[in-house]
This record gives C-alpha cells, sequence and structure tokens, in this order.
C-alpha cells in the first residue's frame, strides 16, 4: 500500500507542477479572457489518459505501477477532468445514458454551485 501511496504521489506532484507550468506557457503565449491554460491542461490530460488506457489493454505495453502512476497520480494531478472525461466515455459506451447526462449535469451544475456556496460561506465568515 506504501508503494502505491508514493507511485501516486509522485505522479500527482509531477501532474500538477506540468498543469502549473502549462497554464504559464499557454497564458503568456494567448492573452484572453477565455481561460485557454486551464482548456489545454485538461484537454491534453484527456488526451493523455486516453493514451494510458489504449497501451494498458495491449497488454504488457504498461505494468499497474505505471497505469495508476499516469492515471490516478500524473493525470489526477494535471486535471481531475481527464478522469470525468473517462468515466463519461465509459458511461456512454456501454449505453448507459441516464448514468452519462446525470454525472456531466450535476457535476458541472452542482461544481459551479458548490464553488459559490465556498465563495460566499468564506465572506459571511470574513464579511
Amino acid at each position: 500500500m506504501l508503494k502505491t501511496i508514493l507511485i501516486v504521489g509522485t505522479g500527482g506532484f509531477l501532474g500538477s507542477v506540468a498543469r502549473y507550468l502549462t497554464q504559464i506557457a499557454v497564458e503568456r503565449w494567448l492573452h484572453s479572457a477565455f481561460p485557454w491554460g486551464t482548456f489545454v491542461a485538461n484537454m491534453a490530460g484527456c488526451f493523455i489518459i486516453g493514451l494510458v488506457f489504449a497501451f494498458s489493454e495491449r497488454g504488457n505495453l504498461l505494468t499497474p505501477e505505471w497505469r495508476i502512476f499516469f492515471t490516478v497520480g500524473f493525470c489526477g494531478g494535471f486535471t481531475t477532468f481527464s478522469s470525468f472525461a473517462y468515466n463519461n466515455l465509459t458511461m456512454l459506451s456501454e449505453n448507459n445514458l441516464f448514468q452519462l447526462f446525470g454525472n456531466v449535469g450535476l457535476s458541472v451544475v452542482l461544481g459551479i454551485f458548490a464553488v459559490y456556496l465556498g465563495i460566499v460561506a468564506v465572506r459571511l465568515v470574513y464579511a
């Protein structure tokens, strides 16, 4: 268990640093009100997690340790959107449309609402 935690933690550290550097680079290159840095990181993370799962399906190309390093660790630190997208693709491929639309709708709407509630809570305490 400790080995797995260290693998995930190392991947998460590297993914978080990569996300930060990606956002800085993209935002310096594209001056825009649109959050291109976040968008690019999210799409890159989705592509990476797709690569990892495809390589995992090919047999011995990735060990379980490398798979968890890249998916939970690196992609988890780089973006949780990649896991969200993969889970939704899985539901779509299994024709679980109710779960798919429920997950997408609830995650987006409630996620935005939860951010708002967090802001309101702090403003109420520190008003």
